[in-house]
């Protein structure tokens, strides 16, 4: 199905703007990715020179969007939050280097043999290098019970994520916390004594003018009403239309790509010395210094001097939002979608406002015209299937049309047009597939290269063309495989406490997928010997892939199941091919 779009708000400094050629590719875009709605803010000169709208806030096409519809922003909440915790720090209530302990009063941060010499920090927490655990919430759906800060912290019911603690020495190295973010937020209201919505409206929301924001969950009618409906990567529909984010501070902003938009430029404006809305020069220059892996203080980094850029992405279940800015160039934008999308979708719509608007030393992609020579459909059909492009990442070929196009939940992405019969090229970068038989010609990996980036990748295994049942060898493990994968599946105490997971699985399905919610049985279609191939996920080497006809409520599914060589779940895709 393709969903008509409709260009709903046009605003241009009050004057109404044009159709140009970035509309018609965004419009593209969303129809390619069936995506309902799209809202983008573009900054150009440090103002919002372009708001535009597109499509609906649900599939049913019945209300339009507008630049005054709310999404929610995911973890760009963290960034918009931490300038709520620099701001406390200016004013002489917080430290970013004291232990968070010594401010925290409703709960603490659990001492153990990591925090023995080194401590929490404020700055640890914004960057991401204290050390504590879970990397993101799944939320709560509309109607049930909702935990406190402290209870979520704890991993107590209702709570449906792990308890947050730490599980490396701080300072020692990086990685992305979620759970870092609502300690903070704890802290902010231990130290203010105020709900952190109104601590946020009254020093960063408001004085930066994002009149549409809130970080109210859940939301007031008020405000509900003027919502988009969140959709998940299939184009399934969220239960209630919208999560509820208690972890407020880490993903619980609802706002606007304007809003979004008018937050970048308070930061640009400030670093520049211009009269603080909220934090003095110092401390935005404080906040936008790398402190470790290109992370701020709450912002990642990329480039550096006079052309540096801040930002970042979100998703919540069903929403995804991104925003980058210029720190001195005075250009940036911000994206917000009701839909998760795992394809190249944002980041191309940010590649075609960066050439659109000449963004300086932006390295955009150019697309060339290329030339298909001719190949066989039995040649192009071998090289279907699935190929393991990184750790935990993997890519889908299909043929059609004389091309390979790649395929992300289930809808085409990027097209490679062949250069000759076993060479591919795509069209809108240079990047290259190359594939070589082995000596009983079958297909068991691709060479991929772009730029410096030369590597082999290990096919996974073909696409499925209505597959007949197997015979499984040692039919005993199906019902063990299917109680970790629901386990996986649901995160929090389940993925945590359930035998037959290996431990980074169990950190990587924390928060769960909900993938696997409608399952209502799984038929064995096949496995593969694969522990020669070199495929790893989530920290465990790959030693058997499982293959499984799924039956669930709504379309008709697979599921690949990655086994440890002691038969362990390591990973797991659901595909629809």
């Amino acid at each position: 199905m393709r969903y008509p779009l409709a260009v709903i708000s046009l605003l241009l400094l009050g004057s109404p703007v044009l159709a140009d050629d970035l509309d018609d590719f965004i419009r593209d875009q969303l129809r390619k990715r069936h995506v309902p709605g799209l809202s983008i803010a573009i900054i150009q000169d440090g103002k919002i020179v372009k708001a535009m709208a597109y499509g609906f806030t649900d599939k049913n096409e019945k209300t339009p969007l507008t630049t005054a519809t709310l999404f929610q922003a995911g973890s760009v909440s963290k960034s918009v939050a931490a300038v709520g915790a620099l701001y406390l720090t200016e004013a002489g209530k917080l430290s970013l280097d004291e232990d968070v302990n010594v401010k925290l009063r409703t709960w603490k941060v659990p001492e153990n043999e990591f925090t023995k010499d080194k401590k929490v920090t404020l700055r640890g927490l914004l960057s991401h290098t204290t050390g504590l655990t879970v990397h993101g919430f799944p939320g709560y759906e509309v109607g049930k019970p909702i935990p406190t800060v402290p209870q979520i912290l704890n991993g107590a019911t209702p709570a449906n994520t792990a308890p947050v603690r730490v599980d490396f020495v701080p300072g020692t190295r990086w990685r992305y916390s979620g759970g870092s973010y609502t300690v903070m937020q704890q802290l902010v209201l231990d130290v203010t004594g105020k709900p952190f919505p109104q601590f946020m409206q009254e020093t960063v929301l408001g004085p930066l003018s994002m009149t549409e924001s809130t970080y109210q969950q859940p939301l007031p009618a008020d405000k509900a009403k003027l919502t988009a409906t969140g959709y998940y990567g299939d184009r399934s529909e969220v239960k209630g239309r919208w999560h509820i984010y208690p972890e407020m501070a880490a993903a619980g902003l609802w706002t606007t790509p304007s809003d979004l938009a008018r937050f970048a430029i308070g930061i640009q404006h400030t670093f520049a010395g211009e009269p603080k809305a909220v934090l003095s020069q110092t401390m935005t220059r404080q906040m936008l210094t790398d402190q470790k892996d290109n992370d701020g203080l709450g912002v990642f980094l990329e480039g550096e001097g006079h052309t540096m850029r801040f930002g970042h992405n979100g998703r919540d279940e069903g929403f995804d939002a991104l925003l980058t800015a210029g720190v001195e160039t005075g250009q940036g934008v911000a994206i917000m979608i009701n839909a998760n999308d795992n394809s190249r979708m944002m980041g191309q719509i940010v590649n075609a406002v960066a050439k659109h608007y000449n963004w300086l030393d932006y390295k955009a992609t150019k697309t060339a015209d290329r030339k298909a020579v001719p190949v066989e459909a039995k040649t192009l059909a071998a090289y279907e299937g699935r190929y393991e492009f990184a750790n935990n990442r993997m890519i889908t070929l299909m043929a059609e049309k004389n091309r390979l196009v790649t395929l992300v939940d289930g809808f085409g992405d990027e097209e490679f047009v062949p250069e000759t019969p076993t060479r591919f090229v795509s069209v809108d970068r240079d990047a290259y597939l190359t594939f070589t038989p082995d000596a009983t010609g079958k297909i068991t990996a691709l060479e991929w290269k772009q730029d410096k980036d030369e590597r082999k990748i290990p096919r996974i295994g073909p696409l499925f063309h209505a597959p007949k049942p197997g015979h499984d060898t040692n039919a005993t493990r199906t019902h063990q495989i299917e109680t970790a994968l629901m386990a996986m599946s649901k995160g929090g105490k389940a993925v945590a406490e359930t035998p037959g997971i290996t431990p980074g699985a169990r950190r990587g399905f924390s928060q769960g997928s909900r993938s696997l919610d409608s399952i209502k049985s799984m038929t064995f279609i096949s496995d593969d010997d694969v522990k020669n191939s070199g495929i790893e996920r989530h920290e465990g080497k790959v030693s058997q892939i499982l293959n499984y006809k799924l039956v669930t409520d709504t379309a008709q599914q697979y599921v690949i199941v990655y086994l440890t060589s002691d038969g362990l779940v390591t990973d797991y895709d659901i595909v629809e091919k």
